[in-house]
């Protein structure tokens, strides 16, 4: 299936998570969808690499407690907002630039009661619909590649936070820029907009006004997770193709077979960084 990406939001328009997939999992599994709690999505919307404990990483890195106001930039359908809610007692406001991820992740949060604790609002993290100094943390996962201009939103993270705020993120890291083939490719397959190295992403911290407090490189662990899903779409793919149904957005599987390769010979891979506001 060929899908021209012209945007981020193209790309998570055709995303496989989706708030209606992930009710209909439950429902099937269920057999209704009464008396939802925030439990019963874990196991359908942390997409993310590393799954909660990912999410529990940031949270201490960001100082993340009872009656912390967060801010999740690139929000998407809401998982890791709804889980920081409901295992840290924190309020969490999520940024999310596609519409019906922004529908969907409220419709999931009002189905398990947390309506009250979290809401994701449309917006832009370049450009951040918030007040200066109102938030205690900034986190995001595996999300500013699709950021175009990577340092505007880490200066609107400066705005919005509180003196002595934190922020913490993972995304994805190369050491060196890819080939032109390759940006293109996962461009056209993940809407990569941009990405850089470890030291890149301290000197832009640094450029936003933050001071660094840690910066981890996550290839290796990242490696085996990426090996493992390949595995699954490469089955998922055999079997709907078996059944002569739609196998996918073929851009997607082959930038993701290529991004397996390039993070398993360390021409990409993953970082997490952690930086407080003076």
């Amino acid at each position: 299936m060929s899908v021209v990406i012209r945007s981020a939001i193209d790309f998570y328009n055709r995303h496989p998570i989706t708030a209606d997939i992930v009710l209909a999992k439950l429902k099937q599994a269920r057999g209704h969808l009464d008396d939802l709690q925030p439990d019963d999505l874990l196991a359908h919307d942390q997409d993310h690499y590393g799954g909660t404990d990912a999410t529990d990483a940031l949270a201490r890195l960001a100082g993340i407690g009872n009656g912390t106001t967060v801010v999740d930039f690139c929000a998407g359908i809401g998982g890791p907002a709804r889980y920081i809610a409901h295992r840290y007692g924190a309020d969490v406001i999520g940024i999310e630039l596609t519409p019906a991820r922004v529908a969907g992740a409220n419709e999931l949060t009002r189905r398990v009661g947390l309506q009250d604790k979290v809401r994701v609002i449309e917006g832009d993290v370049m450009q951040v619909p918030l007040p200066d100094a109102s938030a205690d943390a900034v986190i995001s996962q595996e999300a500013l590649l699709h950021v175009p201009d990577n340092l505007k939103a880490l200066r609107e993270a400066h705005r919005i936070l509180k003196p002595g705020g934190r922020i913490a993120f993972s995304t994805w890291i190369a050491p060196r820029p890819l080939s032109e083939p390759d940006r293109d490719l996962m461009w056209r397959g993940m809407a990569m907009a941009s990405l850089h190295s470890l030291d890149g992403y301290r000197a832009m911290l640094r450029e936003a006004g933050f001071t660094v407090t840690s910066a981890e490189d996550l290839t290796a662990a990242w490696g085996e997770i990426l090996r493992q899903r390949l595995a699954m779409y490469r089955k998922l793919r055999g079997e709907a193709e078996a059944a002569g149904t739609p196998s996918g957005h073929d851009a997607f599987y082959e930038s993701y077979v290529r991004f397996v390769d390039l993070v398993t010979s360390g021409a990409m891979g993953g970082g997490r960084f952690a930086a407080e506001r003076a």
